[in-house]
């Protein structure tokens, strides 16, 4: 690929920008300097430097946020924070985007990457990923609520869901519960629950696939999947 975009793609600024690195001398592919910012290199085979610094090119990343309450699933917005915003500039630049996405007053796990592939495999409702929430609910959850989600209960516009397994943690005035399910409709945990006549007062997705949300993010914090977590979420 073209020089410039390769170093625009890792976050060394614009093509403009890049251009007068170029013409500074800053920029060795293969231990010459280029003044030539068109130059078409081979990342997997070359090597490149800026400043003394090695290049170390990835086409794709894949990051783990724990999203707050109160931003919202996409890449721009122009009246609320989105997750994308919430980004460092070395991962902004790789234009990722939230593999679906939790509601603007719902927290917890959110994987946001550039790899379309990925995100269009675990978002297909033929492959079932699971994905486990937490919730807080108003009104005492009963057992029979369990059997009901277990097979399957009809949404408002009269969609009936896959079935779904609900632990109950604790019962009362605000009951505490854990729910995993196989789909991703629109605002599909909290229709689950009006359909039995409770609602929902928060929210918080634990899990997707495999992969659990790591307990030392705090909301609005994310980090880089490892090699191991690569390999849970590609099963």
């Amino acid at each position: 690929m073209r020089l410039d975009k390769l170093l625009a793609h890792m976050g060394f600024g614009t093509r403009k920008e890049i251009k007068k690195l170029c013409r500074d001398g800053v920029v060795v592919v293969d231990g010459k300097q280029v003044k030539d910012a068109s130059l078409h290199v081979d990342p997997q085979t070359q090597t490149v430097e800026v400043d003394g610094m090695p290049v170390e090119y990835r086409e794709f990343i894949y990051l783990m946020m724990n999203k707050p309450q109160g931003v919202i699933s996409a890449t721009e917005d122009r009246h609320d924070e989105t997750v994308v915003d919430l980004l460092a500039e070395q991962h902004y630049v790789f234009d990722v985007f939230p593999v679906g996405r939790l509601d603007k007053d719902t927290e917890g796990f959110l994987l946001l990457t550039n790899d379309g592939k990925l995100a269009h495999e675990l978002l297909s409702p033929r492959k079932h990923v699971p994905k486990t929430y937490f919730a807080r609910i108003e009104g005492r959850v009963t057992e029979e609520d369990g059997e009901a989600f277990k097979k399957g209960v009809k949404l408002d516009d009269g969609y009936v869901t896959l079935p779904a397994e609900l632990e109950i943690i604790s019962q009362g005035a605000i009951s505490e519960i854990q729910l995993t399910i196989y789909e991703g409709k629109f605002h599909q945990v909290k229709r689950m629950f009006e359909a039995v006549g409770k609602k929902v007062i928060y929210l918080k997705r634990l899990s997707m696939g495999e992969l659990q949300l790591d307990p030392d993010l705090e909301p609005g914090e994310y980090r880089e999947l490892t090699e191991e977590e690569l390999d849970v979420l590609r099963r």
